[in-house]
């Protein structure tokens, strides 16, 4: 990373399929940033479409929302802000690929016209999405490399090492967490959709859901960590409020390649966040000093399949 950085992170309460109305958030928020200053932002997972409506999606209704990257109307609008704003605008969506596959798939178009995408490695909320298979890393304008992985690509710590092997300084996190219905006794639950609906009258009750137990509490135990032993800044966003029959937590926030918390907000409705990344804290950070101290040759074993690997979507819905 050759310079310091403003990077913004936003989280915003999504309409499921309502692709115009989400694409004027995402404008109101680019605006917005670029008054500041901000020359990466970064929006949450499929935003742009809606996600977790998409489970209850026949493949035809899946079909129908998505767009093929980069000459879809969505992604198009997407460098059209960052060409008029002089910024990086990364979001998500639905893509229809040229190989007749659909994918969740994040955006990320540049003020110099360039364009990246990321296919989610592992796409598990419907059974007609199928997932990614190639790490995204890239030079950007900005004199720094950016990486990105989506949602629950983050929770298994290989992409994000890899990610940060390839060389990224600054990895992008969109996702669509918290409130989720986990199977696992001690890990996140469902909110009651009524707390976030009454937010007005008692922003409180949904706040505490979101910076407990559910919510950034969860996100504690893991994400600090994705930071600190990869040696990256990362920018987390969410979305927040009601997706269906969940409530997001949004938390957005800007980590440290230390792992602390650079900016984050509390808010319980759409927010934005702002940081300036310093690149003296990547020169000596604890992560990148590990890195250098790994011995390849023993990790052979991570490349083995242990014969109980099951694909995205039943590890995610499976009783075991």
């Amino acid at each position: 990373m050759k310079r310091d950085i403003k990077v913004a992170s936003v989280q915003f309460n999504h309409h499921a399929g309502d692709k115009a109305f989400n694409l004027s958030v995402i404008e109101h928020y680019v605006q917005q940033a670029a008054d500041s200053g901000v020359e990466i932002v970064s929006f949450p997972e499929m935003c742009i479409t809606g996600y977790w409506h998409v489970s209850a999606l026949s493949r035809a209704e899946l079909e129908a929302l998505a767009e093929p990257v980069p000459s879809g109307e969505s992604t198009q609008k997407l460098i059209a802000l960052a060409a008029r704003f002089g910024m990086s605008v990364g979001a998500g969506l639905i893509e229809q690929g040229t190989d007749g596959e659909i994918y969740n798939t994040y955006v990320f178009a540049m003020p110099n016209g360039e364009v990246q995408k990321h296919r989610k490695l592992h796409t598990f909320v419907s059974p007609y999405m199928s997932s990614g298979d190639q790490y995204t890393v890239f030079d950007t304008p900005h004199g720094c490399k950016v990486g990105i992985l989506i949602c629950w690509d983050n929770n298994l710590v290989e992409n994000v090492r890899i990610t940060a092997l390839k060389g990224a300084d600054i990895l992008i996190a969109p996702h669509q967490t918290g409130g989720c219905h986990s199977r696992s006794p001690n890990a996140m639950k469902r909110i009651n959709p009524e707390l976030w609906f009454n937010r007005d009258e008692n922003p409180e009750a949904i706040r505490a859901e979101m910076q407990g137990k559910n919510g950034r509490e969860w996100l504690m135990r893991w994400l600090p960590a994705r930071a600190h032993d990869n040696g990256m800044f990362v920018v987390f966003s969410n979305g927040v409020g009601v997706d269906m029959d969940e409530v997001r937590t949004g938390n957005a926030m800007i980590l440290s390649p230390y792992g602390e918390i650079i900016t984050e907000t509390d808010s319980v409705d759409n927010d934005m966040v702002i940081a300036e990344l310093k690149a003296q804290e990547l020169e000596m950070c604890t992560g990148r000093r590990w890195i250098r101290g790994r011995k390849p040759e023993l990790y052979h074993a991570l490349t083995q399949s242990l014969g109980n690997e099951l694909d995205p979507h039943q590890a995610r819905f499976a009783d075991k």
